[in-house]
């Protein structure tokens, strides 16, 4: 499952945002650190066609795609030396596959910031050299390690060496890894090191319901902080964590109103999911029929047997063929059997590229 962690400065709303997105309880308190071990929340990923499909096929369970977040304690300057709960902090976002970075987006003077000004695009700066510091720490102790193996001639290791050469480089300069310029066979060459800096992020801007929020100010506040994630190659959502906790608890019927009466017209969580899909470069598939329906997750652009494999491992080893309709095409036929007479479910081989929203039954040796 795809693991993704929340992260930011301490009091930006990491934890309010995690209870929102779980429906959990941890502690979100107005004080820098109350998140001390990591909180893990498995979340369904929503969408409509999952539903739709299940009333065709009258399915009896329906399971959606899933999420793990883990919301992790508020990172501070200095953490790649250890201060706050640095080294902890980098520890558990090491083991994720991507980063949620929580930028507070209002002013409230009830609310402590710890830099006491709300700069988004200082924060998200302050939060990325800590991130690079670290990456850096990490790459320098690597190629001392390395040196003995060169001496001896190890191809591997010179290789090696060249590729964590080029990334310190940009580390001195502040850039994150993932903007270092390396190959995808120099990536690969690295990739056992996990670097915090190579993995995918999605910004988050934490408004809030009544304040004084950022992109209403005028004050360029808002742009920069734009400019800034736009100049990383990233992406990000708006959302009012604290109104969609409380929302939690509204019947799903009366959700909408609730939002008028907040002044939230978009489903924040569900944007947040989406653009988070959207970073990670995933999309979903669909198996149906009276057990169950079900949304599975691989990356977008894999073939026909990885996505068999996201079911089972023997789907890769011993595929055959997929028999695929679009979601679009197999509600409107009714059933099924109705799609095949149609000629809208086609036969597909080992090179075929599963689509978004592709309903798919495999046949495997």
């Amino acid at each position: 499952m795809l693991k993704i962690g929340i992260v930011g400065l301490p009091n930006v709303g990491k934890s309010t945002l995690f209870n929102a997105l779980t429906k959990a309880s941890v502690p979100a308190e107005n004080y820098p650190f109350c998140t001390i071990d990591p909180s893990v929340g498995v979340v369904g990923v929503p969408d409509t066609r999952l539903q739709r499909l299940t009333e065709l096929s009258q399915s009896v369970k329906t399971i959606p795609a899933a999420i793990e977040f883990v919301d992790i304690a508020g990172l501070v300057k200095g953490a790649a030396e250890g201060e706050g709960l640095g080294n902890q902090f980098l520890a558990n976002i090491r083991e994720t596959d991507a980063i949620l970075e929580v930028v507070r987006f209002f002013d409230d003077t009830n609310i402590t910031h710890v830099e006491e000004t709300v700069e988004p695009d200082k924060d998200i700066e302050v939060i990325n050299l800590e991130l690079v510091l670290a990456d850096a720490e990490q790459v320098r102790k690597r190629r001392d390690k390395l040196i003995r193996d060169m001496k001896t001639g190890d191809k591997n290791a010179i290789v090696e060496d060249s590729v964590l050469s080029k990334l310190e480089q940009g580390f001195s300069i502040g850039k994150l890894a993932l903007h270092a310029g390396l190959s995808d066979d120099e990536k690969k060459h690295i990739a056992y090191l996990n670097l915090l800096t190579m993995k995918p992020i999605l910004y988050v801007l934490n408004k809030k319901s009544g304040g004084h929020n950022l992109d209403e100010a005028a004050d360029g506040r808002a742009e920069r902080a734009y400019e800034l994630i736009k100049s990383l190659g990233s992406r990000f959502v708006l959302v009012d964590a604290a109104t969609e906790r409380e929302l939690n608890d509204v019947a799903d019927e009366d959700r909408n109103n609730f939002r008028q009466e907040f002044g939230v017209q978009e489903d924040g969580l569900a944007d947040l999911i989406r653009g988070a899909y959207d970073t990670l470069g995933l999309i979903s598939f669909f198996t149906t029929g009276t057990d169950e329906t079900r949304a599975w997750t691989i990356s977008a652009g894999s073939a026909a047997p990885a996505a068999g494999a996201a079911i089972h491992n023997d789907f890769a080893d011993k595929f055959i063929r997929a028999e695929v309709v679009s979601t679009d095409d197999l509600l409107a036929a009714g059933s099924w059997s109705a799609a095949r007479e149609s000629a809208k479910v086609r036969t597909e081989g080992k090179d075929y590229i599963v689509k978004d929203g592709d309903v798919m039954v495999f046949l495997h040796g």
